[in-house]
This record gives C-alpha cells, structure tokens and sequence, in this order.
C-alpha cells in the first residue's frame, strides 16, 4: 500500500474526525476507495472505535432509482437511527463512473432527495467528514494521468493544517466583523448580506467546524443577495456537464439564468423547492495546494483564486443559535474565478484583488 493512503487515514481520523476511544463510527466507502478503506479500518481499530462499513456505488443507485416509480417513503427510521446513533460518519468517494447517475431522471433524483430529509439532517449531526480516495476515474474525470493525479490529490490533501488554519482566521474575522460582501469580476456585481452571520474556517476539521478532507477555504451563509453572477469554471452536475452559468437575484431569490451548456440542469436544480432559488453558502478558496480545476467540487472549490456559491441549504454553523437559514434539500456549489479582473470587498473595504488577498 502507498504509504500516503495511511497518512490520509491518519489525517481523517485525528484531525478531521477527532475520533477517540468508543466512538461509534460509520463508514461509508465507495467501490474503488477500497485501499483507503483499509487503512481507515486500521486506524479505527488502533484508536478503540467501534466500526460499521456501508457499501456506496453510483450503480446501484442508478439502479434502484431508474426502477422506483418515485413514490419514496419519508427518511426511513431503519436508515435514521443509524445515523442518529453514530458518533462519526466518514465518508470515502471512490467510484468506478463519475457519470454513473447521469441518465436518472431529474424528477425521481429530486423526489429522492427531497424524500430522505430527516436522515440528511441526521448524519449532519453527526462528526461528519467526506474526502476521496484518488481513483482512476477521478484522474480520467480531471484529464490527467492517474500517477499524476494521486501526486495532486495528495498535494491538496496531506497540508499542514494548523498553519493554514491561521492564515484563514485573517478572513474569517473580516467576514464575522463585516455587514456586506461586493463581488466584481466579468459577468459579476454581486452583493450579499452576512451581518449576523459567523463565517467558519474551515480547515478539514470538525474542530473547525469543517467537513471536508481536502479543504481550505472560509465560508459563510449570505442573505438578500442582488446583482448577477457568472460561475465561468467548468463542472458537472448530475452527470452533465454545466459551463458558463449565469444567475441574476433579485431580493434574494434568483429571477432569472441560462447556461451556455447545462441550462437544463440549473433547471432542474432550482426547481426543487423554494430554498434552491436562494444561497446557502459563500466560500472563498484558500488551498494552494490545489493548482488545477479537476471537475471534482471537493478540489475545485477550495482553490485559491476562485469564489463559489451554493444554492440551496445553508449550514446551522454559520447560524446564530436558534436561528434557521436557508432550507432546502439539495446544496450545489457553483464556482468562478476570480483571479484576474476581480475585486471582493467587505463593507467598502477591498480585502481580495485578483485573487490575492491583502495580506498576501
């Protein structure tokens, strides 16, 4: 085994996790994560954690979704308590086709989501991390050779995270001192609200309130966004491949969008409820160790020199105590560049300049 699989399997349990004696951990590994598996199996057994492994692949999914008539039960208990029990749940994407959902219809994908609320919210509560373990159809995905992918995933994922942890703390207290955010780029004059708001530095641990391995970026959950903004990085969602999306908002809620591929999809997206037309997130990437987009949201929008926002659900940890944000069953990240020709202010003040920030 590549010894950097049992480094990430460190990371992911004692940093991202904090996974201590008697823990009730799930596991939840795709097909090809199978090595990253193992070696988190190792660790868990090393720390006195108690272990159960579910098994996740895009297709059986596919297959059960394609032949349900889309009449889905509501969170079933038997999948709730699971995770309403747990302590930890780590999740490890590794699957053998990034595609292997793309042909589910978008109104049976929607009514499944939508159906499994209580059960999303439910592992939410829990010390959740998701990461990926390097595949082959991840390197495929990214148009790179897997060799060289691995060398990149693992650039992204193995950091020294305490130093970037303070170096996003700069950002962090701007946002949580700051009433609006301006946003100029091509295509983009976009403001958004954050008084009230705590941003949170996300620095790939529970510790920090964050829920990713890799991560590296300072988020928070804006209101009553105006303007319009275009999200020029190539990804894809659902399957397909969405490029060049405009969003315009007015009174917070998006009036009106196109694509210049993918159009059907943001349709689709923000036809699931009416907590998709609104954001929930505003992310700003700070992970240099990401160097490269890679058609993979879990890198790409931690990138340094890209802004994304996610429409759709917003996270209790950017909420003040009591307080509900945006809500919806579904959280899409969208992303754009801002490396040149961009400028970020926060409350009149520019804090980020073509990408780079002012302490920089």
């Amino acid at each position: 085994m590549d010894e950097r699989v049992r480094e990430h399997a460190a990371v992911l349990v004692d940093w991202s996790a904090r996974v201590e004696d008697g823990d009730d951990v799930v596991l939840v590994t795709g097909p090809d994560a199978h090595d990253l598996a193992v070696a988190v199996a190792e660790a868990l057994g090393e720390r006195g954690a108690n272990l159960l492994t579910m098994y996740s692949s895009g297709e059986i999914k596919r297959a059960y979704l394609r032949t349900h008539d889309g009449d889905f039960d509501e969170s079933p208990e038997y999948e709730r308590l699971l995770f309403e029990r747990a302590d930890v749940v780590l999740s490890l994407g590794g699957g053998r086709n990034t595609s292997a959902t793309a042909d589910v219809p978008g109104e049976i994908r929607q009514a499944y989501s939508s159906a499994r609320s209580d059960i999303r919210e439910a592992r939410l509560d829990t010390r959740w991390i998701s990461t990926v373990h390097p595949t082959r159809s991840l390197a495929q995905q990214a148009n790179m050779a897997f060799e060289a992918y691995q060398d990149f995933a693992y650039d992204a994922i193995l950091r020294d995270w305490e130093s970037l942890a303070e170096e996003m703390a700069q950002l962090k207290a701007l946002l949580d001192s700051g009433s609006e955010v301006h946003l100029v780029s091509t295509g983009t004059d976009l403001t958004m609200r954050i008084d009230g708001r705590t941003a949170v530095n996300s620095a790939a641990s529970v510790a920090y309130d964050s829920h990713n391995l890799p991560s590296g970026e300072v988020f928070t959950a804006p209101h009553a966004t105006e303007g319009e903004v275009t999200f020029d990085v190539p990804m894809t969602l659902h399957g397909e491949s969405v490029r060049n999306v405009r969003l315009e908002f007015e009174s917070g809620a998006v009036v009106d969008y196109d694509a210049e591929q993918g159009e059907d999809v943001i349709a689709e997206i923000l036809e699931t409820d009416d907590g998709a037309r609104r954001l929930g997130e505003l992310g700003i990437g700070m992970n240099r160790g990401i160097d490269r987009y890679t058609d993979n949201i879990l890198f790409d929008e931690k990138m340094g020199d890209t802004i994304h926002l996610a429409l759709g659900r917003a996270y209790d940890a950017n909420l003040p105590d009591g307080e509900s944000g945006n809500d919806s069953a579904i959280h899409v990240d969208l992303i754009t560049d801002v490396s040149e020709d961009s400028r970020l202010e926060i409350d009149g003040e520019v804090v980020q300049r073509n990408g780079r920030f002012r302490w920089e």
